[in-house]
């Protein structure tokens, strides 16, 4: 006689009903489009193919049965007024969600804190007017450009993300910012290893954004 177990598994098969805990997750993203829109920083420059912040963020995603078409839609050398010019045939058809990740060469050319911000809050309208959610990546000025430079320019991502309640990721190098190890010899952009760890601290509100369209 076959135990009890074997019953209950022939029901759900024959129901169709999954035990992958993950395929639920795996079967709402399915077909969903999220879009990584910035600069250098999600471009992957000076890295080797597939090592950039959407490609890894998407191997991390899918080996946690989450699979969604993630976009890498980075410009090494964007500015905010780059990115807002390019902002439609950037994004295409279908996208669901967006990573918005800009502003670091504003603050590195000394661009005022005014024009980013009205920038970023032009994106951002864009975005919920076509339905689509918002994950804002912030930014942190350099120290060299002065603290009134740097107040100003820092408050711009709380300021955006309560304006428009969308999610913030305060700081979009957090662990990676200023450690040799983990960045190239230029010093401002990542390596390999040093996206492995932005892509880890930011798996928690990768999930939170993805939860709001799977």
């Amino acid at each position: 006689m076959k135990p009890l177990f074997y019953y209950i598994l022939a029901s759900f098969a024959f129901m169709g009903i999954g035990l992958n805990p993950a395929s639920a997750e795996t079967n709402a993203c399915t077909g969903k489009k999220l879009v990584v829109f910035g600069d250098s920083l999600v471009a992957g420059y000076g890295l080797e193919p597939g090592a950039a912040f959407p490609e890894q963020l998407a191997k991390k995603l899918d080996a946690q049965g989450i699979k969604l078409d993630v976009v890498n839609a980075g410009v090494s050398g964007d500015t905010t007024s780059s990115g807002l010019a390019r902002l439609d045939w950037s994004l295409g058809e279908g996208t669901n969600a967006v990573i918005l990740e800009l502003g670091a060469n504003d603050a590195l050319r000394g661009i005022s804190p005014e024009v980013t911000q009205k920038n970023l809050d032009m994106m951002i309208s864009r975005f919920k007017e076509n339905n689509i959610e918002v994950l804002l990546a912030g930014m942190v000025a350099p120290p060299n450009m002065g603290h009134s430079y740097g107040k100003a320019f820092n408050s711009i991502y709380p300021a955006l993300a309560k304006k428009h309640n969308v999610q913030l990721y305060p700081f979009f190098l957090e662990g990676v910012a200023a450690d040799p190890k983990l960045n190239q010899p230029d010093g401002i952009h990542p390596t390999k290893e040093g996206i492995s760890v932005i892509v880890e601290k930011f798996m928690p509100s990768a999930q939170v954004l993805l939860n709001k369209i799977c």
